[in-house]
């Protein structure tokens, strides 16, 4: 293992100058406490460097990719990785995200998704199918346009895979939707409980006195 994979626990990773990047900004992202989703230097623009990243759990916003943005930013100017002038990118993974971590897959259990391996599984490269098991070594799919003769579920293993992400359905926005909810309203609640924490420090200050 390279110094740049160190504490990498994605299961799917860059190549070449992708990766070196990817060696650079990882760490810098999880001391300002993001998980790295995926980096890919792309034509777009002239040259575009976008950075997938997210806050550990699974979330981000407009403040997220900015703050991430301040924190890689100076590490590339020192290391200086790209020879040319290039825009940097920062974004969510999106609700059809990349699948990239084992406890992606785990968390994707029920939904659509695409998977891409390195070499053949069941003498196919490309799958499609709804992801209905996930375990340490492998994710089970169960395909929705088998071929005449093909098992309907298939066994890839995690260490075939090349590319995987998530196909946009009305079920994946529900559940995203669902999800944003749920995180605003525990946000709102933390939010007062802190409120009244507050008070009862001063209280208890204002008593004391």
């Amino acid at each position: 293992m390279t110094e740049g994979l160190l504490g990498d626990d994605r299961i799917i990773r860059e190549t070449g100058l992708d990766a070196r990047i990817a060696g650079i900004v990882r760490p810098v992202l999880a001391a300002a406490g993001f998980r790295l989703v995926r980096v890919r230097l792309t034509g777009q623009n002239g040259l575009t460097l976008q950075i997938m990243a997210e806050r550990e759990d699974g979330t981000m916003d407009v403040d997220g990719c900015e703050e991430a943005s301040r924190a890689v930013s100076p590490a590339l100017d020192v290391e200086d990785p790209i020879d040319r002038a290039y825009h940097l990118e920062i974004s969510s993974p999106g609700i059809d995200r990349p699948l990239v971590r084992k406890d992606d897959f785990a968390a994707a259990l029920g939904h659509l998704a695409k998977l891409e391996t390195a070499v053949p599984v069941a003498e196919r490269r490309r799958f499609r199918g709804r992801i209905v098991a996930a375990d340490d070594e492998a994710v089970t799919i169960e395909r929705d346009q088998a071929a005449y003769g093909e098992e309907p579920t298939v066994r890839v293993p995690f260490d075939a895979l090349a590319e995987a992400k998530l196909i946009l359905t009305d079920e994946l926005v529900r559940e995203a939707l669902r999800k944003d909810k749920e995180a605003r309203q525990a946000a709102k609640r933390n939010a007062g409980d802190d409120a009244g924490d507050a008070d009862g420090i001063e209280d208890g200050t204002e008593t004391e006195n």
